[in-house]
């Protein structure tokens, strides 16, 4: 078969923006490249690969674990069924954490960063990568999940630490900066079918209308923290005033930022300790 016959067998199936994006990936070639090459044949293996590709999106199966990978700030992070696909909201938490960093520690060298909750580890690896001298530790309850952050610390040449913990259960030591991505989707919410047939319910939903582990991070916290601190939260568009109650019971002597995201939803907290 030739890109051209392909391209027609895919727009059977799919939007031709999907049929385009496949191809390019599945070949390395862009979209113009592509029209470009209309009669270049394609190999069958390569031509198997994109059938069968097609016929898992047409299953609505999502893009990113049928080609196994995500950008996330600018890097590719391997992705698959064991772990969330790093969404843009996400980007937002890394890049509003880099800020506060800049302007609360101004000796950045020596942060010790725990990323709980790490799935993938694309917060923390991409912490590290913008801060190379921090000391950043991975931790998620999923061994499977820490496999993926492994291979992914390893492909985008992180040093970071991977810790197979139930939140703090394994923790070690005090850290300067806490960010956390947990799952916040409560059982009873109503969830897009591609995400909950696909991504794992571990990493998506969690008890007590899914604040339980802001409750459970926010509670322990105080032990796990240095005098000087940032904690960093990703939250569910309605769980802003609940959150930030649950910190007016468990923490003083700090502020308290929340942030919008780029869809204007409530979607970031942030607390700097300010009992120096």
């Amino acid at each position: 078969m030739t890109i051209e016959d392909l391209i027609i067998y895919g727009k059977r199936y799919l939007h031709k923006k999907d049929v385009y994006y496949l191809l390019s990936e599945l070949l390395g070639k862009n979209p113009i490249e592509l029209l470009n090459d209309l009669h270049q044949v394609v190999e069958i293996n390569e031509v198997e690969r994109y059938k069968e590709m097609v016929n898992r999106l047409k299953n609505n199966e999502p893009i990113q674990y049928i080609l196994g990978r995500v950008n996330f700030y600018g890097n590719w992070y391997q992705v698959d069924k064991n772990v969330l696909i790093p969404r843009f909201e996400t980007e937002e938490l890394v890049e509003n954490t880099l800020k506060y960093v800049k302007k609360y520690f101004k000796d950045n060298d020596n942060l010790r960063i725990l990323d709980l909750c790490a799935g993938s580890g694309n917060i923390g690896i991409t912490l590290k990568k913008q801060l190379p001298q921090a000391k950043v530790v991975l931790a998620d309850i999923s061994e499977n999940a820490l496999e993926v952050a492994r291979r992914n610390a390893i492909n985008l040449n992180a040093d970071v630490d991977l810790v197979n913990s139930d939140i703090f259960s394994n923790i070690k030591g005090t850290f300067d900066i806490i960010i956390s991505n947990p799952p916040y989707i409560a059982k009873e919410e109503v969830v897009d079918d591609k995400v909950l047939q696909y991504e794992p319910h571990v990493a998506l939903f969690a008890p007590n209308q899914g604040l339980y582990f802001y409750q459970e991070i926010i509670k322990q916290v105080a032990n796990f923290v240095n005098q000087k601190y940032l904690l960093g939260f990703e939250i569910g568009a309605t769980q802003k005033d609940e959150v930030v109650s649950i910190i007016h019971q468990h923490l003083s002597h700090v502020e308290i930022f929340t942030h919008q995201d780029l869809q204007s939803r409530d979607r970031m907290i942030f607390v700097i300790s300010n009992n120096e």
